[in-house]
């Protein structure tokens, strides 16, 4: 006769080839199911024919738990075990993943708005708005200094500036939209620093080597460092590039296949000479695949020297 062993989130039981229960150990509580394995062996020992149950096994058997003797706990329990799972679930690459998102969101916001202001404020005081290239630099400059100020240190004479002399009311929307893009700025350095924390805690090996901003890109186009490090060096390598892959697959003589996806941010390949970068960037992902792998398994902190071992091989040296 079939006998069909199944432990859930209220015990362990054995099933008769009918489905119907013929033993159980219950469960006191869920730390009890973290470790079903030992009330598992005791019921093995009892019932060495039991084995797992199969498909339609497993249908049938899930029915028994509609019973009312087990239904309520064993939907309370469950429902207890999802909320656990998902306070488990938001682990350390999951912030780097909504750090780096939200930094994405600000310069999205930014890169927008400093366009309206720089149009804007050219009504005012054009000279300032073209001198100054850096968008940060200009808004941190237009927020601290009047018009004469500036105009002083281009050396323009307010007599002969081309702005229009505007009225209190009409320069004030214009220096609030100024304010709160300088406070963007801030918030954006507030996040990298907070990204950079995180990641000397969760992969320090990783950011050592791809640089703080690379890495959390690359983490949250995985989706997460436990996919990242099931990819091999050569998808890592890619990573970013997937529309230029599949060009590359529907016509392999038009379109050459990518050399690098979002690592051709990265300092090692932008300072390697045209010809070797497909070689830098080989090499990148193939430290960058060690130290993730090295980081997610908590080993000891070596990106320093996977990281001298690039500078060393291409002759270039990097930051972040």
């Amino acid at each position: 006769m079939a006998k069909f062993l199944f432990s859930n989130v209220i015990g362990a039981f054995v099933f008769d080839e009918k489905h119907r229960i013929i033993d159980e150990v219950l469960f006191n509580n869920i730390e009890q199911y973290s470790n079903k394995g030992v009330h598992e062996e005791k019921l093995k020992e009892k019932h060495k024919d039991a084995i797992s149950p199969d498909e339609e096994s497993l249908h049938h058997i899930l029915l028994a738990f509609k019973d009312k003797k087990y239904f309520s706990d064993f939907s309370a329990r469950n429902i207890k075990l999802t909320k656990l799972s998902l306070k488990e679930s938001v682990k350390k690459d999951l912030l780097i993943m909504q750090a780096i998102s939200a930094i994405g969101d600000i310069d999205k916001a930014v890169n927008l708005l400093v366009k309206r202001l720089r149009e804007w404020y050219s009504c005012y005081n054009p000279e300032a708005s073209y001198a100054f290239e850096g968008h940060e630099k200009f808004v941190n400059l237009i927020t601290k200094k009047t018009k004469s100020q500036l105009l002083k240190e281009l050396n323009v004479d307010e007599t002969e500036a081309i702005g229009a002399d505007m009225a209190e009311k009409d320069v004030s929307p214009i220096m609030l939209l100024a304010s709160q893009l300088n406070n963007f700025y801030k918030l954006r350095k507030h996040y990298e620093d907070y990204l950079k924390e995180l990641e000397k805690e969760a992969c320090p090996n990783f950011m050592e080597v791809a640089g703080v901003t690379i890495a959390a890109k690359l983490i949250a186009h995985a989706g997460s460092m436990e996919r990242l490090i099931k990819m091999p060096a050569s998808t890592i390598q890619i990573l970013g590039a997937e529309k230029a892959l599949f060009r590359h697959m529907r016509n392999k003589q038009r379109n050459l296949p990518p050399k690098y996806g979002l690592i051709h941010e990265h300092q090692l390949i932008q300072k390697s000479e045209k010809g070797m970068q497909a070689k830098a960037a080989r090499a990148l992902a193939d430290k960058l695949s060690i130290a993730i792998k090295i980081d997610y398994f908590k080993g000891k902190f070596i990106g320093d020297k996977l990281k001298k071992g690039l500078e060393a091989k291409f002759k270039i040296s990097y930051g972040e």
